[in-house]
């Protein structure tokens, strides 16, 4: 890599935190942080699925915190460990999920709480803890996994849909209150990936096939196609890119 290549592209100096960072998207996301150069920090529910990312990472610097973002207090327990391996962090990525989809009108309040708390509260909090902090030292990315759901309905958005919905609209707004002293947000919004998450629909080959078909490369994400653009987002020549909804979905969206 090029002298200037490497000041455009290369991460190396910052520090990541990464959410769900153990498992699809967040690993492509961590994945490609980390060869970029980033000190990383792995969030993530299970321990030996950290230690395998971080066995894959040999190499890298990468640390791996056991956090809930179940509740509010988890939340804030998985930020203050995130942050002493490497120090506080310059870029946050936002990527654990949870996807519990009952038909609308069966919904139950732990349904919602449980949704909303992961979704939506735990990047709310994460931002509201280290954005200040980026914003005096003059530089952050926030970086969040949103949902073509949070644009359109279908196959029983439910609250998944309504909470990525929110995450959009927290990152404008955290772009609107940060990007003027060098601390940027955005999402990345996925097709039809082939992760942990959605491993039940993957046991209908027909249906991966129908959704294989309706985009325009003639395939499915895979959670290494997340890595480029998150690094993109996470480094110094995405200034100027901030509140924007960033499509990784291989034409799904527009076919």
């Amino acid at each position: 890599m090029t002298d200037r290549l490497s000041s455009m592209f290369s991460l190396a100096g910052l520090t990541a935190i990464v959410t769900g960072g153990s498992s699809g998207i967040g690993r492509g996301i961590a994945t490609g942080l980390a060869h970029a150069g980033a000190s990383v920090v792995i969030v993530a529910r299970g321990q030996d699925r950290i230690d395998e990312t971080i066995a894959a990472l040999d190499g890298c610097a990468v640390a791996g915190v056991i956090g809930d973002l179940g509740s509010r207090d988890g939340i804030r327990a998985a930020a203050e460990a995130a942050a002493r391996p490497f120090g506080e962090p310059d870029i946050v990525v936002n990527s654990a999920g949870i996807n519990i989809r009952p038909p609308f009108d069966e919904i139950t309040i732990d349904d919602w709480d449980a949704t909303m708390t992961v979704n939506l509260e735990a990047p709310f909090l994460l931002g509201q803890r280290f954005g200040p902090g980026m914003a005096e030292r003059g530089y952050g990315r926030m970086i969040h996994v949103s949902s073509q759901q949070a644009h359109r309905a279908f196959v029983t958005s439910g609250i998944y849909g309504v909470s990525k919905g929110g995450l959009e609209s927290l990152m404008r707004s955290q772009a609107e209150a940060w990007s003027s002293r060098g601390v940027t947000s955005n999402t990345l919004v996925p097709g039809f990936v082939l992760t942990p998450l959605n491993a039940r629909l993957q046991e209908d080959p027909a249906r991966i096939a129908e959704l294989a078909a309706r985009t325009m490369v003639g395939r499915n994400g895979l959670p290494e196609d997340f890595a480029g653009p998150a690094v993109f987002l996470a480094g110094r020549s995405s200034g100027y890119v901030t509140g924007q909804s960033i499509f990784v979905d291989g034409g799904l969206s527009v076919h």
